[in-house]
């Protein structure tokens, strides 16, 4: 694997019911947080590392996105191409569905994130893409601490970086996948590649069935990290910004 630039893919292609009646007009990766669309946040970061080749799902209101990165103003150093789910499919395709339309737009190793998350102090390395790159894992995750909308978490972490499908009853610590990750393309093989019937699959059960192989590794990210899933949550966010 080149140690060289990688491509990233921003999933942007949800309806975002629970943002509703916000989400109506505006899709939410544009959904302002401290006067910035949220998905500016991230493709700024991205920027900063070095990762200017994006690819950006979309389904409901696609349109605004596209448009968004057609304003001079907006990130004029990024490539970006899309993967129009709703014009396709006549709506999104759920996350590992989305990726796997994706596919032949991305390489062999990608970085994936949300792009309803806000996470300002995380950075895209490149010395991160050649330590997943140089080993055998199929992915690797950032995970974050439980936030309150989901305090029993996702996935285990051994001592040895090795992500943990933990089983129900387990005492061990689970911590929430922070939506940010490294993939090798190898993680997509179960799906028809390019997902050209549309499947609809969730990511959850590609995640645990490779974790069960030992074939995840993660860490945990220490910074602010929010899931912006909410109303309430946006206007937390936006007022701790007036505050500080």
């Amino acid at each position: 694997m080149p140690s060289a630039p990688i491509k990233a893919m921003i999933m942007a292609a949800g309806r975002g019911e629970r943002m509703r009646p916000l989400t109506d007009s505006t899709p939410k990766p544009l959904l302002k947080v401290r006067g910035k669309p949220l998905i500016d946040w991230h493709a700024e970061a991205l920027a900063r590392g070095g990762f200017t080749d994006l690819v950006v799902n979309t389904a409901w209101l696609g349109e605004q996105i596209e448009n968004h990165f057609r304003q001079p103003s907006r990130a004029p150093l990024l490539s970006i191409a899309y993967s129009h789910e709703g014009i396709d499919f006549g709506g999104a395709l759920e996350t590992a569905g989305g990726i796997a339309r994706a596919l032949p737009l991305l390489g062999d190793v990608f970085w994936l994130l949300a792009g309803d998350v806000f996470v300002p102090g995380f950075e895209f390395t490149q010395a991160a893409v050649d330590r997943f790159a140089a080993g055998g894992k199929l992915a690797h995750l950032w995970l974050v601490p439980n936030p309150p909308h989901n305090p029993q978490g996702d996935f285990g972490l051994g001592t040895d970086g090795v992500a943990l499908n933990l089983p129900k009853d387990s005492v061990e610590p689970r911590f929430t996948y922070s939506t940010i990750g490294l993939y090798r393309r190898e993680f997509f093989d179960t799906m028809p590649f390019g997902n050209p019937r549309g499947l609809k699959a969730p990511l959850a059960p590609l995640l645990r069935a490779a974790m069960d192989n030992g074939r995840v590794s993660a860490e945990l990210y220490p910074g602010s990290w929010t899931d912006v899933g909410t109303p309430a949550r946006l206007d937390e966010l936006n007022q701790a910004s007036t505050t500080h």
